[in-house]
């Protein structure tokens, strides 16, 4: 984690060359190195927070703002009108946590251990929520791939919308579960360490909320690259959207939960990507819905090859995690899936 501190420089060099008018690709190089050590210094932040608030509370604060960069890439893309760029990120998030997080989680770890262990209910509890939430979030897509489009009328426009507030609503409920009614199943958990905290806490508040500031000025330089770099280098925006962006943007979190592997701490890996994947599609997915809204109204329809690689990418995590175990050659197999889709958005 200490090389993203040199990583601050781009900061200062993407504002000069923003004045001097540089190329949108330059532009967008230059904000994807600025963005990654800025969401490095928000996952920090909110760690420091944590020693304040608490480990429950700090690991609520640490996924909610893990996920803020996405939401703010996403939101000017939005305001584009970029619409499949935002649905290609949420499902390349999605996909990225699944498999690339979990599966170099592993091999991280299972470099280091024989068999990792990890807490089976808490597994079983995530891996299954994630498994509604994926096929919550592709049934307005699997709804008109199969469906004769000359049925379909006006309603159909408020469907992603109906959608969007049971997400909520289950999130919110999601929260009162882990929070209060089935505490208990969590706090076998270790998900903090012991030690003392490096800031003060008005100065992890600070450096949060500037970073935030930061992420959002580099996002709209971001987005506004997108065009030029995809022209430039004949990447299609599905390839943007579902590897890039989720990889810029939760890189200090995918590097978080590969440290504690390494430390033999899987259920908090696990917790990290799992988490991560759900809140995005419990929250950041409605809440983008939602906003599309004041510019114009977005419907989260994916792809066959979205929707296929969503729903196997949940499906491959499920059987990985439902028996309290994982070895190095498990978190290969997930890389080697991820690997393929990557492959397979990249010659589109």
């Amino acid at each position: 984690m200490k090389f993203l501190k040199y990583m601050l420089i781009f900061i200062p060099i993407s504002f000069i060359a923003k004045f001097m008018n540089a190329s949108g690709s330059v532009m967008f190089i230059l904000s994807c190195l600025s963005i990654i050590p800025l969401a490095g210094l928000m996952g920090e932040g909110t760690e420091e927070i944590s020693f304040y608030s608490g480990p429950k509370i700090g690991g609520f604060l640490n996924g909610t703002f893990g996920n803020a960069t996405e939401l703010i890439i996403s939101f000017f893309a939005l305001k584009e009108g970029l619409f499949d760029i935002v649905k290609s990120s949420i499902a390349g998030a999605v996909i990225g946590n699944v498999l690339l997080v979990v599966g170099a989680s592993m091999l991280a770890g299972g470099l280091k251990y024989k068999t990792q262990k990890f807490n089976v209910k808490v597994s079983e509890v995530s891996s299954s929520m994630l498994l509604f939430a994926v096929l919550g979030l592709c049934i307005p897509a699997l709804f008109t791939h199969t469906v004769d489009p000359t049925l379909l009328n006006t309603r159909y426009e408020g469907l992603s919308i109906f959608v969007a507030v049971v997400m909520i609503i289950i999130y919110i409920l999601s929260l009162i579960f882990s929070f209060s009614t089935h505490k208990d199943i969590y706090n076998s958990e270790n998900t903090s360490e012991e030690g003392k905290p490096k800031w003060s806490l008005n100065k992890s508040i600070i450096i949060l909320v500037v970073a935030t500031i930061l992420i959002a000025i580099e996002s709209e330089f971001l987005v506004n690259g997108i065009e030029p770099i995809t022209d430039a280098l004949r990447w299609s925006e599905f390839f943007v959207g579902i590897i890039l962006i989720p990889i810029i943007g939760n890189t200090a979190e995918h590097s978080t939960a590969i440290i504690m592997a390494r430390k033999d701490k899987m259920d908090v890996a696990l917790e990290i990507a799992i988490g991560s994947s759900l809140q995005i599609i419990l929250f950041v997915a409605p809440v983008l819905i939602f906003i599309s809204l004041f510019f114009k109204p977005m419907s989260i329809v994916f792809n066959e090859f979205e929707l296929i690689a969503l729903i196997a990418s949940v499906l491959i995590a499920n059987r990985v995690s439902h028996d309290g175990e994982c070895n190095w050659l498990e978190g290969v197999q997930l890389l080697a899936v991820y690997l393929i889709i990557s492959a397979s958005f990249f010659i589109i």
